[in-house]
């Protein structure tokens, strides 16, 4: 047994400066790489020529048009489950368009509003029609209760409208032809032009059963900028990339954009790479520690 005790604490000790060799071997190496990821700095795009650099309300011209930023917003979204919420930026881009054609269409028996009166809309339905008619619809109601002699409700006698008058205590029935005034009857030609809300309208085209009238007036238009995303204007592609919470930036320069992708993505890959490094190094640390104090089998 004097023997034993000997040898028993001479393997007990080797083992463990063998485990500190191991453990500063890879605490060094953990150490390294976390340095290494702490003082990294990340690679950001940017442009040094864009197009366009705008904030909020900028402006630019384009084939004579003029575009302005209307709007810019920055948000978070998504996240639980354990990821992290996303920052998504984006940006509205608003313009007008002096010249835009508008069209409605009038179909046959519609009512429409024109000239601050409702007209029914008929066309020639056996034939080829190459003009539009409106024929006045009468408020018969209204007219009714403006005359203190007339009852407000028609009478039928053998299905035949009409009106009961009351004049000098005696009442008699006049046929609605008689009571109402005849309604006002218009037409326009294909090609004629007449005023609507204000607008130089035309008759486009009439068919048996339409008739479309077009005019061309200002139109607002938007449309979305997304962070990072290519947006077409005027056939010119550019990419839209928001550097901050505040500035939209325009450009053509899609090459230096891909290349600057990629070096962040070179870049994100080896961060990856050395936090499985430090992880891996502090594991085996702690493994090291822990077989260090392992009673020996000699």
């Amino acid at each position: 047994m004097a023997i034993v005790i000997p040898r028993v604490a001479h393997a007990s000790g080797m083992q463990r400066r063998a485990a500190a060799i191991y453990v500063a071997f890879f605490l060094i190496v953990g150490a390294t790489s976390y340095s290494l990821i702490a003082t990294a700095t990340a690679p950001t795009v940017e442009f040094d020529n864009p197009e366009y650099q705008l904030g909020q309300d900028d402006s630019f011209t384009l084939g004579g048009t003029e575009y302005t930023v209307a709007d810019i917003s920055a948000g978070y979204e998504g996240g639980g489950h354990g990821s992290a919420p996303e920052l998504v930026r984006e940006g509205t881009l608003s313009w007008t368009n002096e010249s835009a054609r508008y069209t409605v269409t009038w179909e046959q028996n519609d009512t429409v509003s024109y000239r601050g009166i409702d007209w029914r809309v008929l066309t020639d339905t056996d034939s080829e029609p190459s003009e539009v008619v409106l024929e006045e619809e009468l408020n018969r109601t209204a007219i009714l209760q403006e005359d203190p002699n007339a009852d407000n409700e028609l009478v039928t006698r053998q299905g035949e409208d009409y009106v009961a008058v009351t004049e000098d205590n005696t009442t008699r029935l006049v046929p609605v032809d008689d009571y109402f005034p005849a309604a006002e009857v218009i037409s326009y030609a294909e090609g004629e032009q007449l005023k609507t809300d204000g607008n130089q309208t035309t008759i486009a085209s009439v068919s048996g059963d339409a008739a479309v009238l077009e005019w061309t007036a200002p139109r607002k238009n938007t449309m979305t900028l997304a962070d990072r995303q290519n947006v077409t204007i005027q056939d010119q592609t550019y990419l839209a990339m928001f550097p901050d919470n505040s500035t939209v930036v325009m450009t053509q320069d899609f090459e230096s954009f891909r290349t600057q992708q990629s070096e962040i993505e070179r870049f994100e890959t080896q961060k990856n790479g050395l936090w499985g490094i430090s992880v891996v190094s502090g594991l085996t640390v702690i493994l090291l520690a822990a077989m260090a104090y392992l009673p020996s089998r000699y």
